[in-house]
């Protein structure tokens, strides 16, 4: 049986590290003596790390050689995570914290400084779903979209940015939305707070280069979390499983990308961009917002 590492590097059973230690493990990349941890010992703080896309990215880059600071309202989840993350012979830290809550980004930041003594990526992943037409919104929809989405992804890059500047290095990675793109009726809320925080990002990535700043946007489409598990999708925009998002996203901060835009399909936005009422109709006819899944 032929196997593959997340690095490219093939391996057959003569090479497999012993039953008792995962394949894809940590240990196992160093048993091999495979150096796919591109990231080793770098000190990683991921918010919203508890369930979908979050938790794929704290793995992934737990893969890589990271140690990670998690961050999240569930703390129960958050060590399950942390233990499962140990058990492929990495290093986590669990830490109960609301992005919208004044001084728990900072304690989270403080915790990781303790504990290693440097922050090297903030991936600001915590996010909220809100949906409203625009003849039903609510003011109150639209601040808590923001409050979390941009607010909450805000106070998280302010907490790590002195520690950041004082190195002289880090990376940012800003949850962004192909929503942004391609915007869906209904999703009006959401579509704001997650615009704000994209333009603002380009605005940082610009910046902050000059310090040894980067600063990574990701663009998911659809991507199979609780977020959307109400939602049944065309074929046209199914849902991609988070693991194959971490993937890329982890790709992506170690090469240095400016942006991820996955899947591919977010690419419409071009087209939309070029002809606004094609735009309009094809995502109307593709029926791009879904149905409920009940």
């Amino acid at each position: 049986m032929v196997q593959f590492l997340s690095s490219g590097v093939k391996a057959t059973e003569r090479d497999c590290p012993p039953p008792d230690i995962p394949y894809n493990s940590v240990d196992a990349r160093r048993w091999k003596g495979t150096l796919a941890l591109r990231l080793a010992d770098q000190v990683a703080i991921v918010t919203g790390a508890s369930s979908g896309i979050g938790r794929a990215l704290a793995l992934e880059l737990a893969r890589e050689g990271a140690r990670l600071v998690l961050v999240a309202r569930r703390l129960a989840d958050l060590q399950a995570l942390a233990r499962e993350i140990a058990g492929q012979g990495g290093t986590a830290l669990a830490v109960q914290g609301d992005v919208t809550a004044a001084g728990d980004m900072e304690r989270a930041v403080q915790l990781a400084l303790d504990a290693w003594g440097r922050i090297d990526i903030l991936v600001a992943n915590a996010g909220i779903y809100v949906q409203a037409g625009v003849t039903q919104l609510a003011l109150e929809q639209l601040q808590e979209a923001m409050e979390v989405n941009f607010y909450g992804a805000m106070r998280s890059v302010l907490a790590v940015l002195p520690t950041m500047r004082g190195q002289h290095r880090g990376h940012l990675v800003l949850m962004c939305s192909q929503d942004v793109m391609i915007p869906i009726p209904g999703d009006g809320p959401y579509v704001a707070s997650k615009s704000a925080l994209s333009g603002l990002a380009q605005t940082m990535r610009q910046e902050l280069r000059e310090e040894g700043i980067r600063v990574t946007a990701i663009y998911p489409g659809r991507i199979d979390t609780p977020l959307i598990a109400h939602l049944r999708m065309p074929a046209a925009s199914r849902k991609a499983p988070p693991e194959l998002l971490a993937r890329h996203a982890v790709r992506s901060i170690i090469a240095g990308r400016r942006r991820l835009v996955y899947p591919a399909s977010g690419y419409l936005y071009l087209l939309r961009e070029l002809w606004p009422a094609l735009g309009d109709w094809l995502i109307k006819v593709l029926h791009l917002q879904g149905w409920p899944a009940g």
